[in-house]
């Protein structure tokens, strides 16, 4: 599947020059990875809460989260 994931630039230079090494052309097999390992090491309870919260806000919630989630992306990126 594809995503859209924002990296700073220092992290793109790092991921593309660690992927150059391991013969690849770009770096998505490192972020799977490292995906992978965040997710193992998760408290298994954890994760299956959030997967059983999928689908509980109705619409008017999902408008106001992702608003929240745009306006905290909007700080992080500013600073």
């Amino acid at each position: 599947m594809r995503t859209t994931v924002e990296i700073t630039d220092e992290q793109h230079r790092a991921l593309s020059a660690v992927a150059q090494r391991r013969g690849q052309r770009g770096f998505s097999q490192l972020v799977q990875e490292a995906i992978e390992a965040y997710l193992r090491d998760l408290d298994t309870d954890e994760v299956g809460l959030l997967l059983g919260l999928a689908g509980t806000l109705d619409e008017p919630e999902e408008r106001e989260v992702r608003s929240r989630i745009e306006a905290a992306r909007a700080t992080w990126r500013a600073s």
